[in-house]
C-alpha cells in the first residue's frame, strides 16, 4: 500500500495538479492508503491536512521575508518534518522534490521497501543553473532555490528507489547529470478535461497573446514584455494570468503597465483567458511540464514555448505552436509576428487525447 506527501493543497496549482493525478491512479489502483498535503480533497478520508499557519505567520515579521530561497527552503522542511512525524507503516512512500528528505528516512525505519520521488522540475542542478542565466541577465529578483534547498534534494535523489519524471526535457537533464537511467520513470501529466476550446471567440480584430503562472523573472516574464514592446501593433493585447511574489516584481510590473497600455495583469481562472487567446507564450528559463501551454493547446490556442521547458515534445512546429531557444526575445518576437500574420491551425483544436497520444508512454529506463 501507498502513502504520498505534497505540500501543494489538493488541485491547486500546477504542484497540486501533479498531487491529484497520482493520489487518484493509486485510489484507481486500489493502492491509496493516506495521502497528506496542506490542504486535502473535501471530504476524502484518506487525506490528512498538515499545518504550518504559525510558522508562515512568524515569516512575515523576520527578515526571512527578504529571501524567497530560505523561505522556499523552510516551509518545505517543515512540511517535510511534520509529514515524517505524522507517517504510519507502509509499503510505497510518494514524496516530491525538496520537501521529502526527512520523510524518506522516517518511511524507510518503518519498513517501506519503495521510496519514490516525484521530481516536477528538471534535475535541481539545472535548475539551479538556468535561474542563475535568468537573474544575471535581468536581476530584479532573487531564485526560490537556495544552496541549502539544493543539497537537500540530492539527498531525496540518492535515496530515492524511483524518480518519476514528467518529460523527457526532465529525463535528459538527471542523465547529463550521472544519474543512472534505470531509476527514471517517464509518466507525462494529464491537463483538466474543463480545458476545451470555447464556440464563441472575439470578433473584434483584436490579436490577444497570453501568458499563464508566476510573474517572476525564472518564468521569463520580462523576456516576454520586452519582445511584447517591439510588437508594433496597437490592436494586440498581453494578459498576464498570474501574480508577483517579489517586491521587486511588482515594481517591475507597475512599470510596464505604465509605459504600455496594451498590457493586463489579471488573476483567478486561466480558462476564460485561455479561450479567448490567439497564443500562449512560455517563455521560462526552466519548466519540469509546464501545465499552461498544455492547456492552452487543449484549449485549440497555439504556443511559443522556451527550449527549457518539458512539454515541447507537444508542440508540432509550426502547426500548433513554436519552440525558441531559452533566452531569445527576437525568437518570441519573430514568432508572434508569424503568427499575427498567418494563425495556425491548431484553432481547430485538438483534444487533450489527440494532444496527448503524441507524448512519450510511461515508462522505465
Amino acid at each position: 500500500m501507498k502513502a504520498i506527501a505534497c505540500s501543494a493543497p489538493y488541485g491547486s496549482g500546477g504542484l497540486g495538479q501533479h498531487l491529484a493525478q497520482i493520489v487518484e491512479q493509486a485510489r484507481t489502483d486500489s493502492q491509496l492508503t493516506r495521502y497528506y498535503s496542506l490542504g486535502i480533497k473535501p471530504d476524502d478520508p484518506s487525506g490528512q491536512p498538515l499545518k504550518v499557519m504559525l510558522f508562515e505567520r512568524l515569516l512575515r515579521y523576520t527578515p526571512l521575508r527578504y529571501s524567497p530561497g530560505w523561505t522556499n527552503y523552510l516551509l518545505a522542511d517543515l512540511f517535510d518534518r511534520a509529514v515524517a512525524c505524522h507517517l504510519i507503516p507502509v509499503e510505497h512512500f510518494a514524496g516530491f522534490g525538496g520537501q521529502s528528505l526527512h520523510s524518506f528516512q522516517r518511511a524507510r525505519a518503518l519498513g517501506a521497501q519503495v521510496l519514490e520521488l516525484q521530481a516536477a522540475n528538471s534535475h535541481i542542478c539545472n535548475v539551479r543553473h538556468q535561474h542563475r542565466k535568468a537573474i544575471q541577465r535581468f536581476g530584479i529578483e532573487k531564485s526560490w532555490l537556495n544552496e541549502a534547498q539544493c543539497h537537500k534534494t540530492l539527498q531525496e535523489y540518492a535515496l530515492a528507489d524511483v524518480i518519476h519524471v514528467a518529460s523527457e526535457y526532465t529525463r535528459q537533464t538527471f542523465l547529463a547529470e550521472g544519474f543512472p537511467s534505470e531509476k527514471l520513470y517517464l509518466h507525462p501529466l494529464r491537463v483538466h478535461p474543463r480545458f476545451r476550446p470555447s464556440p464563441q471567440r472575439p470578433q473584434d480584430g483584436i490579436f490577444r497573446v497570453v501568458y499563464v503562472g508566476s510573474l517572476t523573472v525564472m518564468k521569463g516574464i520580462p523576456l516576454l514584455l520586452e519582445a511584447f514592446a517591439q510588437f508594433a501593433d496597437k490592436d494586440t493585447e498581453l494578459h498576464l494570468v498570474g501574480g508577483w511574489a517579489s517586491g521587486g516584481m511588482r515594481r517591475y510590473l507597475q512599470g510596464s503597465l505604465a509605459c504600455d497600455g496594451r498590457l493586463r495583469i489579471v488573476s483567478g481562472d486561466p480558462l476564460p483567458h485561455l479561450q479567448q487567446a490567439d497564443v500562449l507564450v512560455h517563455p521560462t528559463y526552466e519548466d519540469g511540464f509546464a501545465y499552461a501551454p498544455m492547456e492552452a493547446l487543449a484549449c485549440g490556442v497555439p504556443v511559443i514555448v522556451s527550449a527549457d521547458t518539458g512539454m515541447k515534445d507537444f508542440v508540432r512546429e509550426g502547426i500548433n505552436g513554436y519552440v525558441v531557444p531559452t533566452g531569445d526575445g527576437e525568437a518570441i518576437l519573430e514568432r508572434l509576428l508569424a503568427i499575427r500574420q498567418a494563425p495556425l491551425v491548431s484553432h481547430m483544436s485538438l483534444s487533450p487525447s489527440a494532444i496527448l497520444g503524441t507524448a512519450h508512454g510511461d515508462h522505465h529506463g
